[in-house]
Formats: C-alpha cells, structure tokens, sequence
C-alpha cells in the first residue's frame, strides 16, 4: 500500500517522501513585499521604506547575510521555518485562546427531547472518537490530496499525529507546545468530562479492553449524577484557562504548589479530548447565537467555566442541541479539524448507535471527579479570569449568514475560482465600507511540503483595488472596463496563491529573515523595525476559506482590535459567511459587512452575466435574488 510506503520513509530520515520547504530567493521577496504594501501605505512613508528596502537588499548587504543563513538552516531541518512560525503565531501570542486564537466547528442543532438523548449522543460521538485516534495510531488515514489549485498532490499528515496527543502549555513569556510521546506499555487512556464545571476522568480503556457505546453511556450517567451533588462542586477552574497566557501561566504556578492541583492537571493535560457536557444557555439556537456559544460558552454564567482551551479538541454537547467543537489551534490547521469533525459526523450517522447490553455497572469502575485546592489567590485569578471572559463576550460582534444569491456553481460557470472571487468580493465589501484596503490574511496551506502548515495570501493586491475604485466610479467607466479589471483582479488573487502554496509567497520568508537575525543576535534590520513592516502584518482582514462536506460551518474572532474575521464556506447554490468583529472598535460592523457583502456580491454577479465573454452563453444563470437568511434548527432555511 503506498500509505505504508511513505509511512515506512517517515521511519528513514525523510519523514514523507514529501519534499523540503524551499527558501524562496531573496530578491523576488523583497520586490513583491513592496507591490503589496505600495498602494496601502502613504506616498511619504513608501519613500523611505523603498530605501530601506534596497539597502536591505543590496550586493552583500544584512539580507544576503541573512538569506545565506536560512538556507544553511534549510539543510539541517525538516522545515526551515515551522519553528519561528509556530512561535510567532501562536505560541508567543499573549491574548486569551477563546475567540482570539481557537477556532470552531459548529455542528447542526440536534434535538434533544431527554436527558438520556444528550449523553447518547456524546456515547455515540466518543466511540467515533476512539474509531478515529485508532486509525491515526495505526497509521490507516488515507493520505490528503490537495483539492483546488494544483490539486492532486499528497500533503503531509504529520499534523494529525497531535490531534489528541499534544497540550499547549501555558508560560510567562511564550508557551509551550507539549506532546505526548506514546510508550511501548501506554497507561489506560483517558479522556475529560466537564459537566457543570466540574472535571471528571473518564478512562475509555479498561484492563486492555475499549469501553464500548453502552458502557460509555453508563459512565456520563454516573458523572451527570456526580455532577448534580452540590456539597461536592468546586469552583470552576477551567475559566483560568480562558484568560491571558502570561495571567493563567501565573494563576497554574499558583495552583501546582498543591500536589492534589498538580495531580488534577496532569489528568487533564494527557488525556486525549474534552467532552463538555452544556446546560442550556437559554438563548434562540440561530446560527449566530450558537457560533457565539461555541467560541466562548456564552460567559460565567452560562457554560465559560466548563472548558479547558489548552487542550486540542473540546468536544461540546449542549442539553438543548448546541454542538460543536473548540479547537486549539497550534498542533494543526482547520482543514485537519474538517477532516476529523466530517468523520465523526459519517460515523454517527453511518453507524447506529450500539447500545446493547454489555458490562454491568458494577463492573466498571466509577469516573474519578477532579479535586482542586483553591487558595485566596487561586480565587482571586478567578475572578479576575471571570471578569475578563464576561468583557470578551460583551464585546465579540458576530453575524453567520447564508448568502442565497448563488454559490460556487455559477463562479466556477464564469470560469473562475470560487476562492479568488469570494476574496475579491471581501476587498470590495471592505473598499465599500471604508473606502479604502487593508493588509490581508488569507491561509494557505504549505502541506505539500515536509511537516508543512501555511503562509499567507496577501488578497489586497493593487489589481484587486483597481477593480474596487471603478466599480466605485460606476459612470466613468464601462461595464466592459470593469469586468476587464475584475478579471486582472482574480488572476492575481490566483498567481499569489500559487506562488504561497508552493511555498514562494513573502510572510514566512520575511519572519524567517527576522528571526535568524534574533537568533545570532544581530542588531535588528531596520526593515523590521519600518513601520511598513508593522502596518503590513496587523491583519485587519483575516479571512479563510474552510469548505465542508457536511452541513457545519467554521467560525473565528478577529486577529486585531479593530479587525474583522472572516471565514466562509462556498457550496453549490449557497455561501456561508461568519464575520466577526469587536463592539469597542468604532470602525467595525460585523451586520454592516455582511450587509455590504450581500450587495458586492449581486453587483458582480450581475456584471458577469453582462460581460464576462469567458462563460459561454448558455451557461450564464439567470440571477436570483440573493438574500441572507441566518439558519435556524440546522436547517437549510
């Protein structure tokens, strides 16, 4: 099987048969950081920073030095640049994980009429769990291909290896990615329950043998019991988990000065998943409102405090049907998520639920529930990290909206890409709001390559504003005109994925410049220390493109205060947008976007089936009239 073939080069020094990541040469990147950055910045400012540019980029100068070095670091490393990546991004990044970093899955709402229906459900959902981390463990995932541009290569599987395997860390400065390394002899494995914020140990292995549905079952029953005992409940731990990085590392060196705190966390952070088990939030389960419950459990006090946002996969089953899954995201990217998350859906679908008779309860060992020792100042972090997630969920402005105009089916008829077009469409809604552009995030995976993750496409291209200014300027310029230049505008969005995907884009080969600098201790480049430079990574639109083959969506916060998030989901007859964006900030509407958005897409639209000579005419589709309904009960309404 090819699968055991590359599994067996993974064991050979090459951990693949996949190639290097390469590092791209020095030049192109510097000419192509001032293309992007030329058209977004002021005409004074562009002045000095070419300057500094050439100088950067002159015969034997500092970038010649530090280009030289990354490939000297290219030669004894896997991936040149997954280190400073994966620090940078994440692992050095101080805001709290829930909204800021961890993103989410937003399952269908599930009816729940019982008690005994929401625990089946988690039986049934935890038995998939264990079929999947079988299937990881015994190397039997079918390998990804990449779909969309340049489709049919084989991508790198290492990031499944850390699905449930790795923890992040907290630290004062810079955390830490841990994973677990798997022993000849591996102890019972275990997974979390939290239920009503309290922290039970669920073991899924037995004296070698797996728990099956009807054991499942059995046990979450005894924990919902174990849960409902009021002299027995401590108070909510996980909220310290919701806080800042620095904040909760300083709350956990507090706790672990207490072997009962020490031994609970250890539990917690070699276990395989979280299931939180919700109660009601007691909010209308629109597709807003559950997005919303998914990214912060909807404060203290409805279910913020049953989490723990270091741990990969959180499992979420709400009593009144919210469902989803939080994710941490350093170990891996949202396409992994969407893989693991679409089987588990297959599986429980697939699969009926084996709840048949089996080992008594008396037989089983009962769940373990976590014991914390809070001194004065472990509750005083907690109010504290209370405090803050009820500020964080004040201000998180969120709209999941289901544009009904036409869908990927009709962008790809205009011969197109549905990617490109949708980030073309973002710059327009953005332009339309603010009259003007802003650097861009789009992700790009780079597992193509040895132990890849991604870069960034940067959507806000001069061509793409050339478009959005004449499609400001109706009068002045033909329809012909504008399509020409909506075209330019999505060959270029498409060049610059290519050139990301096959790892020739700027951002991590700027980051890697930067930080072979810091490692040899160099004084810093002052191309790093331009305010070009720090303009052109605050990100005030992070977008990404997570396509799903069931009926869920993906959903994020915003990567700056005054930023939007911004992930969609392109089907055949419809798109899904999440937007997202902070109430404190005076410039951002998340409604306002999603409004505009609805009205950029219908105008090129229309100018498609008037113009765009490339789609023949009898594919051309008549319009529709594309209003935004937000879906209610899962449905497709």
């Amino acid at each position: 099987m090819p699968v055991l073939k590359r599994e067996q080069a993974r064991n050979t020094g090459d951990p693949s048969g996949l190639p290097k990541l390469p590092v791209p040469p020095l030049q192109p990147t510097l000419d192509m950081y001032l293309k992007c950055t030329s058209h977004l910045i002021p005409e004074e400012q562009l002045k000095k920073t070419k300057v500094i540019v050439q100088k950067f980029g002159a015969p034997g100068g500092m970038g010649e030095f530090l280009q030289k070095k990354l490939l000297e670091r290219s030669e004894h490393t896997a991936n040149w640049v997954y280190d400073y990546w994966l620090e940078d991004m994440y692992l050095s990044n101080r805001l709290a994980l829930p909204v800021n970093s961890s993103p989410v899955m937003v399952f269908p709402k599930q009816n729940f009429r019982s008690q005994s229906d929401t625990l089946r459900f988690a039986a049934h959902l935890i038995s998939g769990v264990l079929e999947y981390k079988s299937l990881i463990d015994g190397r039997a995932l079918p390998v990804d291909y990449a779909s969309g541009q340049l489709a049919g290569t084989p991508l790198c599987m290492d990031q499944y290896n850390k699905v449930f395997t790795s923890y992040r860390l907290p630290g004062p400065k810079t955390d830490t990615l841990v994973a677990q390394k798997s022993t000849i002899m591996p102890e019972p494995e275990h997974i979390i329950v939290a239920c009503k914020n309290q922290f039970f140990v669920l073991d899924v292995v037995i004296n070698f043998r797996r728990l099956n549905e009807k054991d499942l079952y059995t046990q979450l029953e005894r924990i919902r019991k174990m849960s409902d005992i009021e002299e027995e409940r401590l108070p909510p731990i996980g909220l310290l988990t919701s806080d800042d990085r620095t904040q909760w590392a300083e709350a956990r060196s507090v706790l672990i000065k207490d072997s009962t705190n020490r031994d609970s966390l250890d539990m917690i952070e070699r276990c395989l998943c979280l299931v939180c088990l919700d109660e009601p939030s007691g909010t209308e389960l629109t597709d807003t409102n559950r997005a919303l419950l998914m990214l912060h459990g909807g404060g203290t006090d409805k279910n913020g405090g049953n989490r723990w946002y270091d741990k990969p996969m959180q499992f979420v089953i709400g009593a009144d049907g919210s469902c989803g899954v939080v994710c941490e995201h350093s170990p891996f990217e949202g396409t992994v998520l969407v893989q693991c998350t679409e089987y588990l859906l297959r599986y429980m679908r697939g699969s009926p639920s084996k709840l048949v008779r089996a080992a008594s309860m008396s037989e089983l060992p009962a769940p373990r529930r976590l014991r914390w020792k809070c001194s004065p100042d472990i509750q005083t972090f907690l109010t504290a990290s209370a405090d803050k997630l009820q500020r964080l969920v004040k201000n998180l402005d969120m709209n999941v909206s289901k544009f009904t105009g036409y869908g990927k089916e009709f962008i790809k008829k205009q011969k197109m890409s549905p990617d490109a077009y949708v980030q073309v469409a973002l710059q327009f809604t953005f332009y339309r709001c603010h009259g003007r552009l802003v650097p861009t995030y789009e992700s790009a995976s780079i597992r193509r390559f040895q132990e890849g993750r991604v870069d960034n496409i940067r959507s806000s291209t001069p061509e793409a504003l050339a478009f959005v200014k004449a499609m400001a300027n109706s009068s002045k310029i033909t329809d012909v005109e504008k399509m020409e230049l909506l075209w330019t505008a999505i060959k270029a969005q498409t060049n610059y994925t290519i050139l990301a995907i096959t790892g020739m884009a700027i951002d991590n080969h700027l980051l890697g410049l930067r930080e072979i600098a810091k490692e040899l201790k160099l004084e810093k480049p002052e191309l790093f220390s331009d305010t070009t430079y720090a303009t052109s990574i605050h990100f005030i639109l992070s977008t990404s493109q997570v396509p799903t083959t069931e009926e869920m969506f993906c959903c994020y916060g915003p990567v700056v205060p005054n930023g939007y998030g911004a992930c969609y989901n392109p089907q055949t007859d419809h798109i899904i947008f999440c937007v997202s964006s902070f109430r404190d900030s005076a410039e951002t509407s998340s409604d306002l976007f999603v409004k505009t958005l609805e009205g950029c897409l219908k105008e090129m639209q229309d100018l498609c089936i008037k113009c765009n000579t490339e789609a023949k005419p009898a594919d051309s589709t008549k319009r529709m009239d594309g209003t935004t309904k937000v879906m209610k009960n899962g449905s497709n309404s």
